[in-house]
């Protein structure tokens, strides 16, 4: 397996980090736009694992908006796997390169959705994934797989519900994703500071834009940002959190596979990062359209969106700064295979002091980028094959579980996940104001 790298951002150099320490790769090579960031990202790999294991890998610069660039390296390096580790915003480009690389691919989060003219918070419009679905057939006749969303939420997420479904429950009420954390990022001083753990950019993205649910009878469905809002206890100590619908990508792939009455996502944000967003988006600061603005230079055009992200520390360098633990799972309820009601917690907790001393990377890029690796081994060593455009609800989960809990002494990658039977999650007395109405 050679696998194309696109991205040496927080969760691109993750991703190298794990698979550095992995042998079913022949070769990996690191891609980015800024080819210094790739570099480096090699040269900290060769310098912790020695020279042998850094001429496993290679850099590169990619245009990762150009398929055709994408694809002229893929052909260039031999690349039989292209592994896309950047925004969101990109991955239309990189899919269709891909494909004409004839490679097989791998991403974390899906094309973009684009919400109904008329009834955003009613119906659909273009739903995440479409465009890539929308190819399929063209991926399953050419022999080749897209394996999308992938990461840890969705990714690791939907890994548990299929697992639920096959080994815990005999009919499902609810597939709830529920990501929480307690984590805290401070300033040189020792001060909490507004530091988000991923991407600004695709937070906005993902928790301004319509939340959608899914339910039998009445297919997906969207609602106002931040609806239904309820507190769920997250495990191993972090506790009570106040979590609300964001729209993601495991609502739009778990009905694809999997048996269930209602799909739903919930994020624990928080109440400050609920009033930032709704600052920004007050403010117009949550766009990605370009605007003219005055500069030293002279006008030039910007997205507000980029402004935010590039005002904000970059998540790939607040390790250090943070502590604290965040927590990726599915809450299952339905009925077990006694016959007897049963309502599940799946999940895997990530500690920041941890994943900084051993991959020096902070718990929440970590955890996203170590989900497509055991994709990825899964896929060299043929126990996960398959052809189209498919989530990671179409393979078996078992030995994705066992892989990745299993000692590292013994082959596998040494983190244990979670099981717990779990209360049912308190509602939030009234409901959290939404935007509503408001055009976001």
């Amino acid at each position: 397996m050679r696998i194309l790298l696109i991205g040496a951002g927080g969760v691109g150099a993750a991703f190298a980090r794990i698979a550095a320490r992995r042998s079913f790769h022949e070769a990996i090579v690191v891609a980015d736009y800024a080819l210094e960031r790739a570099e480096a990202v090699v040269a900290a790999i060769a310098e912790r694992h020695g020279a042998e294991v850094g001429a496993r890998f290679a850099t590169a610069r990619v245009d990762a908006s150009d398929p055709a660039n994408v694809a002229a390296l893929a052909r260039e390096h031999r690349a039989t796997h292209v592994m896309n580790a950047v925004e969101p915003g990109f991955v239309d480009a990189i899919f269709a390169g891909a494909f004409e690389a004839g490679c097989d691919y791998l991403d974390m989060a899906m094309s973009l959705s684009a919400r109904h003219p008329e009834r955003p918070y009613e119906e659909v419009g273009v739903m995440l994934g479409d465009r890539q679905f929308a190819k399929a057939e063209e991926w399953e006749a050419a022999g080749r797989l897209a394996l999308v969303g992938m990461g840890v939420e969705p990714g690791l997420s939907d890994v548990f519900a299929r697992y639920a479904s096959d080994h815990l429950f005999s009919s499902i009420d609810e597939l709830g994703t529920r990501d929480g954390a307690n984590l805290v990022v401070r300033d040189d001083e020792g001060n909490e500071i507004f530091a988000p753990s991923f991407s600004i950019w695709t937070t906005i993205e993902e928790c301004l834009n319509p939340p959608v649910v899914w339910e039998r009878g009445r297919g997906w469905f969207t609602t106002p940002p931040f609806s239904e809002p309820e507190v769920f206890d997250f495990p191993e100590g972090i506790g009570p959190v106040e979590c609300v619908n964001v729209e993601h990508e495991e609502v739009l792939l778990m009905p694809r596979w999997l048996d269930a009455e209602r799909v739903t996502f919930k994020y624990g944000l928080g109440s400050e990062f609920i009033g930032v967003l709704r600052t920004l988006n007050l403010l117009g600061l949550d766009s990605n359209e370009p605007i003219r603005v005055r500069s030293k230079a002279g006008p030039v055009e910007v997205s507000p969106r980029d402004v935010v992200a590039a005002a904000l520390p970059d998540p790939a360098t607040i390790g250090p700064r943070m502590e604290g633990k965040t927590c990726a799972g599915v809450w299952v309820t339905g009925t077990g295979l006694d016959g007897e009601p049963r309502s599940t917690y799946l999940y895997h907790v990530s500690d920041n002091a941890w994943t900084m001393a051993e991959y020096d990377s902070q718990c929440v890029v970590w955890q996203t980028a170590l989900n497509p690796v055991i994709a990825l081994e899964l896929l060299a060593t043929g126990v996960w094959s398959g052809a189209g455009v498919l989530g990671p609800e179409a393979f078996d989960a078992k030995p994705f579980l066992d892989l990745m809990a299993a000692p590292e002494a013994d082959g596998g990658y040494g983190q244990a996940w979670g099981m717990r039977e779990q209360p049912l999650p308190t509602a939030v007395p009234g409901d959290a104001p939404s935007i509503g109405d408001t055009p976001v």
